[in-house]
């Protein structure tokens, strides 16, 4: 063997490749190690409008193990991902002594009725944070706000013509849909059927509203849109003081 120079080449070769690998890691171990680069520094960056900087420096807290080289990154993030109203947050190291955070805060589209108070972002993802009652009012079975967020998207779009804003968006377990106007108006859309969606059923009320609707004396209270050739009312006789029973009108 040691008369073959391919093979002592090849040998010499492998025990310098085996050499150089243990410095790296000798040397990736003692930069992990050695407290000669601490951190120093935290810069938060970020639009922050609900989080103050004061918020991610008690959550970081004596909670930041490690040097410059051996934090983990991730357990960071998910520190300043556990401060309310935070969405998500980036992470990086800074040469030679500091962390970057990158904060990406929630933005609140809707209240969510049921359970514990949370809120829903603009993706359709629920959060806790203080309720707003100017927020709009979201309703529906458990895990489906992101369905409701897209639908009550596509409702305001439609509702824009009649300069009415929408107020409450309920889907039940059942899977109808019920919305309610800034005007008092409750709109029952039902379900989405193979030969109809509940947006052309509210698309084709929008069309006739200003000239069936919109010009009434009387006060609208409800309206029914799951027949096929028209909609039915619901509408209150005479003055907001008197309690007289409401009336239904087929249109």
């Amino acid at each position: 063997m040691w008369d073959n120079p391919r093979l002592i080449s090849a040998a010499a070769s492998i025990l310098y490749a085996v050499a150089l690998g243990l410095v790296a890691y000798g040397g990736a171990r003692f930069l992990s190690l050695s407290s000669a680069f601490p951190l120093k520094t935290v810069v938060v960056q970020g639009e922050l409008q609900r989080v103050t900087r004061g918020d991610i420096a008690r959550a970081l807290q004596d909670r930041i193990k490690g040097t410059f080289f051996s934090v983990e990154l991730d357990a960071v993030r998910a520190l300043v991902e556990g401060v309310p109203w935070v969405r998500r947050a980036e992470v990086r190291r800074s040469w030679p002594d500091r962390l970057e955070v990158r904060i990406e805060e929630h933005v609140a589209l809707a209240r969510w009725q049921g359970g514990e108070p949370r809120l829903v972002n603009t993706y359709g993802e629920p959060f806790s944070g203080r309720s707003e009652a100017s927020l709009p009012l979201f309703s529906g079975p458990g895990g489906s706000e992101g369905e409701v967020t897209r639908r009550y998207l596509a409702f305001c779009d439609l509702l824009s013509p009649l300069s009415l804003e929408l107020r409450q968006v309920s889907l039940s377990s059942r899977l109808a849909w019920q919305l309610r106007l800034s005007n008092g108006l409750t709109v029952q859309l039902g379900r989405d059927s193979d030969k109809e969606r509940v947006e052309e059923r509210l698309a084709r009320f929008v069309s006739v509203y200003p000239q069936a609707l919109g010009k009434s004396d009387r006060r609208i209270e409800y309206v029914d849109l799951r027949y096929p050739n028209g909609f039915a009312l619901q509408v209150r006789e005479g003055s907001k003081s008197e309690a007289k029973k409401p009336g239904r009108k087929r249109v």
